[in-house]
């Protein structure tokens, strides 16, 4: 246990009773506590203590700096490190990516304006099939319709000239009745005949 020279020179005059008052035994106590610290000087910057200090110093100071030298700059540096080598593989992957994402893109917009011309090529050869096709077939309809037609034609013809055959032999017939009205007689078939054909030529 420390005991400061004050206390150690208080403590006989608190117990004595023989001893002087309080007062003093201050003052004889300040009077060599005064005298025994040559004025009071702070012991940290008393010359005496330099040469120890100093050597503490250099003590604290190279322990420190192994610290620094062994633990904390190799720790911090390897933190950094890490950190910067983790930074350019993050920058080298999204450049990758990047890459990736441009020739996908280039990839597609190829593919897109290939379809677009595969697709114009396919409608273009439709368009001409179908007009083609569209053509061939009207010609085939236009020659089945003329050969209807001519067909229609021919009998037509046909049954006109069956019709004027007949129209003689009906208009002999109504001329050879008419007469036997009006008459009374019947006429030759050569005199009818010959009326019926003078009546077509003057129509």
């Amino acid at each position: 246990m420390f005991v400061t020279s004050a206390y150690a020179q208080t403590a006989p005059a608190a117990t004595d009773p023989h001893a002087a008052p309080a007062g003093e035994v201050h003052t004889e106590t300040g009077a060599a506590h005064g005298g025994e610290h040559g004025g009071g000087v702070f012991p940290p910057f008393d010359s005496t203590h330099f040469s120890s200090q100093l050597l503490w110093l250099v003590i604290t100071f190279g322990l420190f700096y192994l610290l620094m030298k062994k633990v904390i700059v190799p720790r911090v540096g390897g933190i950094l490190e890490h950190r910067h080598d983790r930074i350019a593989q993050d920058l080298d992957e999204a450049a990758r990516l990047k890459a990736e994402a441009d020739a996908a893109v280039e990839t597609y917009e190829k593919e897109l304006a290939s379809a677009r011309s595969k697709a114009n090529s396919i409608a273009e050869t439709a368009r001409e099939a179908a007009k083609t096709k569209a053509a061939a077939d009207r010609t085939a309809i236009e020659a089945e319709l003329a050969a209807k037609l001519s067909a229609a034609e021919a009998r037509i013809g046909e049954i006109k000239t069956a019709a004027f055959a007949q129209v003689g032999q009906i208009a002999e017939e109504t001329a050879s009745a008419v007469v036997d009205q009006l008459i009374g007689a019947k006429a030759t078939g050569d005199d009818i005949k010959a009326a019926v054909a003078a009546a077509k030529t003057e129509a």
